[in-house]
Formats: structure tokens, sequence, C-alpha cells
């Protein structure tokens, strides 16, 4: 399948977040991410909304009930070669600080805390594909714990 972003600007209004999960989860999509934070003009929220969906027609639609909303502003889907699509994972792992030494040229991450010789917390940024990379070479088995925040879009 492949992952399509919307990006949506809304005044930032109680129950919005939810009426739009909600439109989402009546045309029975699975919502792969969702971002929100503040826009730069004041009461406006910006949503990055990611789905996995192959169907042109069915984004279309997603994106056309969105419009119906009156608290949105502005909603459009972002195509992949014309925006910059990143996230951010916080990840405890249990890995010798040796290893660890030998990812640095390759990956984006800083070393936040070393609870222990063998325990980190680190913050790895960068695309999707970049972080499953980096977590699958560094191995499940050396995974404690992970959070992600989920992606969040610019067009360029």
């Amino acid at each position: 399948m492949k992952r399509r972003a919307i990006l949506a600007f809304m005044l930032n209004r109680p129950g919005v977040l939810n009426k739009v999960s909600m439109l989402i989860r009546k045309k029975m999509y699975n919502v792969d991410t969702l971002t929100v934070c503040s826009a730069c003009k004041p009461g406006i929220s910006r949503m990055t909304i990611t789905l996995k969906e192959d169907d042109d027609a069915k984004v279309q639609q997603v994106i056309r009930q969105l419009e119906k909303f009156t608290e949105v502003v502005s909603v459009k889907e972002l195509d992949t070669d014309h925006s910059y699509w990143r996230e951010v994972a916080v990840v405890k792992m249990e890995v010798p600080a040796k290893h660890l030494e030998g990812f640095h040229g390759r990956y984006n991450f800083e070393v936040l805390e070393q609870k222990s010789a063998d325990i980190h917390i680190l913050q790895v940024a960068g695309s999707t594909r970049r972080i499953d990379a980096f977590l699958e070479e560094v191995g499940q088995e050396h995974i404690i714990e992970i959070a992600r925040t989920g992606v969040t879009a610019l067009e360029k």
C-alpha cells in the first residue's frame, strides 16, 4: 500500500480532532500517523494525517469530506516528490557504546542519556524508512522501549 499524507489547516477549537478521526473511521481507513501542532497564524492548527491507500479516488474523497467541515481552512494531499516527510523516535536500548559508534556516520541520532554502560536513550530523526533501517540494524532484541512522533510533512 502507498503511504499518503494529507495536510490540513483548521481552526483550533475543541472537538475538531475528534470530527476528523470520526470521518476517517467512517470511511474505514486506518490512520497510519497523525500529528497536530500550532500553525504560524494564531488560532490555526496544522494537522498531518498519513494513511496507507493505493486508490487516488478514496484519498480525494477524504479530502472533499474534510473541506466540508466549517473548521477546516484548507486541506490537500502532499506529493512525496515535492515535500519533506520526517519523524522522530526516542529509543531506549541495551547495546554497548562501541556498537553505537558504528552508526554515527550513517544515521542522524543523538544520545540523550546513558543510563548505564549498556543502556542508552537515543533520539533518531529522519524519514520513516531511515528510522526503520536504524532500528532493524540495531536489532529488535536490543530495543527496550520506543516512542515515535508520527510523520510530519512540509511542502518544498
